[in-house]
């Protein structure tokens, strides 16, 4: 019987890794990637693993160069600034949408996936908590019913997953997404879209505003 299952390629065995690897911050941004080096990691060959590096660089994880090298992508305070604002927009609107046109099958998966971000959270797994918040943000998008909206929202979000892990290291920051994420199911499950809109909205901008101050902070350092 066909239960939908469809095994990983190998391409996408890398990609899943490599993009691991990047959003966790196991490859700097900036940093060229050593396409030899990776390749013995992930233990792939070259073919597929350039298929991977291309698959992230259309997710905006990666820069490919003329010469066919990769680097990391390195967002400035301007990209931070426009990329979370651009997100804020595109969650706030799809979150109003989705309150009033979610079916119960797709509320009843999200707010399991909430239970599994809880679990994440009380353990300690920042990574497995990262993949679900994706998880859950993805499907609030898709349950907005507009196609154009969800292709929007994906080809951003690839751009600043990296950034919204690095939020999240902060314990403190950690457990108040984790409030805030009460706060939208809660929205969603009253279908109340002018509420789970704005806290979409909310905690995006608070990401940005924390990762801008630490942007500054480290400029500062530098500059003595």
């Amino acid at each position: 019987m066909d239960n939908g299952y469809r095994p990983q390629t190998l391409q996408e065995q890398a990609a899943a890794q490599l993009r691991t690897m990047l959003v966790e911050g196991r490859i700097e941004p900036g940093t060229r990637l050593n396409e030899r080096q990776l390749a013995l990691t992930l233990r792939v060959s070259p073919t597929p693993l350039r298929e991977a590096m291309a698959l992230l660089a259309a997710e905006g994880l990666l820069e490919l160069l003329p010469s066919r090298a990769a680097v990391a992508v390195k967002l400035g305070a301007d990209d931070i600034r426009h990329s979370f604002e651009l997100l804020a927009m595109l969650e706030s609107q799809g979150g109003e949408l989705a309150a009033g046109r979610i079916d119960e099958a797709a509320r009843d998966a999200l707010l399991a996936l909430h239970r599994e971000l809880r679990a994440c959270h009380a353990r300690g797994d920042l990574s497995g908590y990262c993949r679900i918040d994706e998880r859950i943000h993805a499907a609030i998008n898709a349950a907005a019913a507009n196609p154009l909206l969800t292709e929007a929202h994906r080809s951003i979000c690839g751009r600043v997953q990296h950034l919204r892990f690095r939020a999240l290291q902060d314990p403190v920051l950690w457990r108040q997404a984790l409030v805030e994420h009460e706060e939208m199911m809660a929205a969603l499950a009253a279908r109340d879209g002018a509420a789970l809109g704005a806290l979409l909205r909310s905690h995006l901008e608070r990401k940005r505003e924390v990762l801008l101050a630490r942007l500054h902070a480290q400029a500062c350092q530098l500059n003595g």
